[in-house]
């Protein structure tokens, strides 16, 4: 498993300090050594996108657990079923966007990173996946990595995964109150426990 690929099953966000600023000019070498390395890796990085819309599509799923509980027995399957119907859409939905924007970000978080912390030859090194104390050194960097992505990677996509999200609310709490013979109101337990869209910590594997 690479590095990248761990960062998916990792978490992804936590409170950090502002990136550091890059000394002085890099070279052209340089920057078409680290991406190299993003282009190797592209595999991985979109794969924190998935992560982050599996999250939030498990999220969903559990919150509209706890309401299908709640609907008389003889209905719980049929409407458990068009429930994770419609989650699936919402994550074919979102993943996509997760995963552009993943890539996008990786060059202003990790590959900036990557020129800040390693030199051409230490890249070279790394390119090649040799066994060596580069390779450790760029391992022990996961921390700082995935944080500076995954911070950027949230606050990038919000705006377009909120209202997808509070679309999927809607269609879930109708099912719901249909189902409940509820008249008007949300449904029981949606709103108070509606996640907060992607967030960045503990993502489920998908």
């Amino acid at each position: 498993m690479t590095f990248f690929t761990r960062l998916a099953c990792t978490a992804l966000l936590s409170t950090v300090a502002a990136a550091a600023m890059a000394q002085g000019a890099v070279s052209p070498a340089k920057k078409e050594l680290v991406q190299k390395v993003l282009t190797l890796q592209q595999a991985g990085i979109e794969g924190i996108g998935n992560a982050l819309a599996n999250q939030t599509a498990n999220q969903v799923l559990q919150v509209a657990g706890q309401a299908v509980a709640r609907v008389p027995a003889e209905k719980r399957e049929a409407l458990a079923a068009e429930l994770q119907a419609e989650v699936k859409k919402f994550f074919d939905d979102i993943a996509p966007v997760l995963r552009a924007s993943a890539v996008k970000t990786a060059p202003t978080t990790i590959g900036t990173a990557l020129e800040e912390k390693f030199s051409e030859d230490e890249l070279k090194v790394l390119v090649t996946w040799l066994e060596s104390p580069v390779s450790k050194k760029y391992q022990q960097m996961s921390g700082e990595l995935q944080q500076s992505l995954g911070q950027k990677l949230v606050a990038d996509t919000r705006p377009q995964i909120e209202p997808k999200l509070k679309a999927l609310e809607g269609v879930l709490g109708s099912k719901l109150q249909a189902a409940a013979g509820e008249s008007g109101g949300a449904a029981p337990g949606a709103a108070a426990a509606r996640p907060a869209g992607p967030r960045a910590s503990g993502p489920a594997k998908k």
